[in-house]
């Protein structure tokens, strides 16, 4: 006869006997092998404000790095990681919530995640790659270096549509202002959004031109009300208390700063449309939301809008290093810094170093030799002797086929990580999000290693 019941429940969680949940305590065991690491996680919380293990069912510095992996391994949104990290019994094992622990909420996952730097991330990965040296995962003899694009969270941008979305967000913040102490704005946001859509569907440049001076009148007239709105609230704010003094000083700084922006989008704009200039990149901006954006033209062809990042990945394909651009710097000016760098990381030069063929110059095969490196390969390099370059052709073969690897493991971490599109808003974030997922990625190379 089948049993109604269940004898009785277990006090601890038992993880399945499934490949992801066999991968996650392989990563569990890993981290434990590594106490610093925690350490480093809980001194970012503290320097953060984010105090782990304090207040009501705040979680542990362990707890607030190991909801990251889970998030950029499976790329949760903060409400799904919310929901995952309470429903699975290999994650709240994985993340150590007990049968009684209330998992973090999704504001409070956020809250903590967003206090982990870049900084700590990159000393954490190098506590990685150190444990990768020492178990033989990683030899540290050969390196490779190869850059790719990591866009940010924006749409396609236009000087129309850019005008349009300054006009909205001060409208929207004016508002707010309005509604709260009394301000009068008149708002403009319709008469700009049909401004936009019929810059868009206009056929003529003679028709396009009028129309952009329209809507820049009408952005300049707002940007100009906005601004009034804010002095009003700050004459204002003595007779007001502490609560409403604070969101009088959080309004008038968020319209301070899309009023500055929204200036610059406007002179571009005058630059751009009406004087018929050609601006270069370091003087536009593509994005209020995401101003740090790079416009990052690939190959005289795709024109992507983020960062440029630079990565050096070893022969298990674990990410040893990488650097986030200011820009678009030429790759020929950035092979002797990685060289330098991964020296760092492994504690020596590596023997053998392959790069694309965009790093190559005599000037950088000289000065990474310098360093200590015996043989250096680019996959094209115009100019330059095999000789030069390694001792020998074979040898020469053999690493620039070792170089057409990392574009795998790129793949990999544009597919499986979240590396192609950043949806953390800030450069700072931008960046640790690119940490995030390398740590994320060597974690699960080592895992999967050692199983």
């Amino acid at each position: 006869m089948r049993r109604m019941l269940h004898a009785q429940t277990p006090l601890v969680y038992q993880p399945g006997d499934h490949v992801q949940s066999r991968e996650l305590a392989a990563i569990s065991a890993l981290l434990d092998s590594e106490p610093e690491i925690v350490r480093l996680v809980d001194e970012a919380l503290i320097a953060g404000g984010a105090k782990s293990g304090t207040g009501r069912d705040a979680p542990t510095a362990e707890q607030v790095l190991r909801c990251l992996v889970i998030k950029m391994t499976y790329g949760f949104s903060n409400r799904d990681l919310e929901f995952h990290v309470a429903d699975s019994v290999s994650f709240r094992a994985f993340c150590r919530f007990g049968l009684a622990d209330a998992c973090p909420s999704k504001s409070a996952l956020q809250r903590n995640i967003n206090c982990l730097p870049a900084a700590c991330l990159e000393a954490v990965n190098r506590l990685l790659v150190k444990r990768a040296l020492a178990q033989g995962v990683q030899s540290g003899s050969k390196a490779r270096v190869d850059c790719t694009v990591t866009e940010t969270n924006i749409h396609e941008p236009s000087d129309s549509m850019l005008l349009w979305d300054c006009v909205r967000v001060l409208s929207r913040l004016a508002n707010q202002a309005g509604e709260i102490f009394g301000t009068a704005f008149e708002d403009h946001t319709r008469i700009a959004k049909r401004r936009a859509i019929a810059i868009h569907n206009s056929r003529t440049p003679e028709q396009r031109l009028e129309l952009y001076k329209d809507l820049v009148k009408v952005t300049s007239g707002v940007r100009a009300d906005a601004l009034r709105v804010a002095a009003a609230l700050v004459d204002s704010k003595t007779k007001m208390d502490m609560f409403d003094q604070l969101a009088v000083e959080g309004l008038c700084a968020k319209i301070e700063q899309y009023a500055e922006l929204t200036q610059q989008v406007i002179w571009q704009t005058e630059r751009r449309v009406m004087l018929g200039e050609s601006l270069p990149p370091s003087q536009k901006i593509v994005s209020i939301f995401e101003p740090h954006t790079d416009i990052i033209k690939k190959d005289r062809r795709e024109v992507c809008y983020g960062h440029k990042i630079c990565l050096t990945t070893g022969a298990s394909n674990l990410v040893l290093d990488v650097v986030v651009e200011d820009g678009n710097p030429a790759d020929s000016t950035l092979a002797v810094r990685m060289a330098k760098r991964v020296s760092a990381v492994l504690g020596a030069p590596p023997k053998q170093m392959a790069f694309d063929g965009g790093f190559s110059s005599r000037q950088n095969v000289g000065e990474i030799k310098e360093l200590g490196v015996r043989d250096v390969a680019f996959s094209k390099s115009p100019g330059i002797e095999v000789e030069e370059m390694v001792s020998s052709r074979r040898i020469y073969r053999m690493l620039r086929n070792f170089r057409a690897g990392i574009e795998a493991g790129i793949s990999w971490l544009k597919r499986a990580l979240g590396l192609t599109r950043c949806n953390w808003k800030g450069l700072e974030a931008f960046k640790s999000y690119v940490w995030s997922a390398v740590v994320t990625a060597n974690l699960l190379t080592m895992a999967r290693r050692a199983a």
